[in-house]
């Protein structure tokens, strides 16, 4: 149960009377655009905030993740944005950048304490917090036990090599005609994963130019084509697969990165037979434990509302870590404050635990407005690498050259002090 406390105010010693919106009743009226799931199941928080908040009303208006982004952006440019919003990560500087966002007042400072590092870094632009954590997440491996421990395997090996060396064995376990992992040629996650284990950076030269040339880079690249080479995953896009869990469940794979929210997606459509023999762990690196992408969504405010004290107060109470805890029995999303994972329904779950330690060793990824186009190229470079179309140094070269393309406006704003 949500406790009232939970629900208080974010500014302390903060008494004035809430202006009205449009009517004059004494009421403040938010408008919050939330995504998907969340969107869907936050109303059932909003009562605890307004019992606590009489003088706040919150209209929560529920979007679809694949019409979220562009809606944002026309909301900007149509003076149409909501008071608070749900957004993505990877959106946060391409929001800053326009200048969309309320940068976080000092009195809310203290939601920048118990955060996962990496993720909070997602959220500062030049040094100040432009968005607050939600809930988090980021990719690790799902895989098969039972297949592993046919294989010899006990645990899940921490390092590429002994990784390989296992993958290798499950395949002779399940047989030739089958794989051990599986990388979607149209998804970028599982090669940046891997591209985030290196001491490289991915841009170089103040986010201007590519760096997936470099050699931290080209070892993820010659790791990501050997499993294709070696038959260990299957060269096929995600389209080319019927069903993801029909096949994980008959060994057609063994091994699968994603996300928190294919844990439900594993205790439901998985059969029962297979529910003891599957679980999670952390990305292998090529020493020892690797690190990953941080994930999730964030809440921000925007300068255009006029009732940014309310705004700030619906932000604290969604980032109170027992709103958090509640919140992740609702809908599975991983808190971001790391003290909700004490909460008991949150630490109890053996497939949630791994996540923990994954997101302690994220890594931030590049915070600049054509990330995720860059990251889009990335792929298609990756793909034809695998097809037999580059060498592992021509795709790293190749890679840059439609980074450096993309990043062309960002090098002239940055030369003339604009950016």
């Amino acid at each position: 149960m949500i406790h009232r406390r939970a629900a208080l105010g974010v500014m302390a010693g903060a008494g004035a009377t809430l202006a009205g919106c449009g009517r004059n009743d004494g009421i403040t009226r938010l408008t919050f655009w939330a995504m998907g799931n969340e969107g869907t199941n936050v109303p059932r928080l909003i009562p605890a905030f307004e019992a606590a908040n009489p003088g706040i009303k919150v209209e929560v208006q529920p979007q679809p993740w694949t019409a979220a982004h562009q809606k944002l952006l026309t909301g900007y440019a149509g003076n149409s944005l909501p008071d608070v919003s749900q957004i993505g990560n990877t959106w946060v500087a391409e929001m800053a950048a326009i200048g969309a966002l309320s940068p976080m007042p000092d009195a809310a400072s203290d939601l920048l304490s118990d955060q996962f590092r990496a993720v909070l870094d997602t959220n500062q632009i030049d040094g100040r917090a432009v968005a607050t954590p939600w809930y988090v997440d980021t990719r690790l491996i799902f895989y098969r036990t039972d297949l592993l421990a046919q294989a010899g395997y006990n645990a899940m090996p921490t390092t590429w090599a002994d990784w390989t060396a296992a993958m290798r064995a499950v395949k002779r376990v399940v047989g030739m005609d089958r794989y051990a992992i599986l990388l979607p040629l149209n998804e970028f996650e599982q090669l940046l994963t891997f591209g985030l284990q290196g001491d490289q950076s991915l841009l170089r030269d103040e986010g201007t130019r590519g760096n997936f040339s470099s050699s931290s880079f080209e070892a993820a690249l010659a790791f990501y084509k050997s499993l294709f080479d070696e038959g260990l995953a299957p060269v096929a896009t995600g389209s080319q697969i019927s069903n993801v869990w029909t096949e994980f469940a008959r060994g057609w794979f063994s091994f699968y990165f994603s996300g928190p929210w294919t844990i439900g997606d594993m205790k439901t459509r998985l059969p029962a037979e297979i529910q003891p023999h599957w679980t999670t762990a952390g990305v292998p690196g090529p020493t020892g434990p690797g690190a990953s992408a941080p994930g999730g969504s964030s809440l921000a405010v925007f300068r255009s509302s006029p009732h940014q004290e309310a705004a700030w107060k619906l932000v604290r109470y969604l980032s109170d870590p027992a709103v958090q805890a509640e919140f992740n029995v609702i809908t599975g999303s991983l808190p971001a404050r790391p003290s909700a994972w004490a909460a008991p329904k949150v630490a109890s779950d053996p497939y949630v635990t791994p996540f923990a330690g994954q997101l302690e060793r994220a890594r931030a990824v590049p915070k600049v407005p054509e990330w995720e186009r860059i990251v889009t190229e990335m792929q298609i470079v990756a793909e034809r690498m695998v097809r037999g179309e580059f060498t592992v140094a021509e795709a790293g070269r190749e890679i840059d050259r439609r980074a450096d393309r993309l990043l062309e406006k960002r090098r002239w704003m940055l030369d003339r002090g604009r950016a």
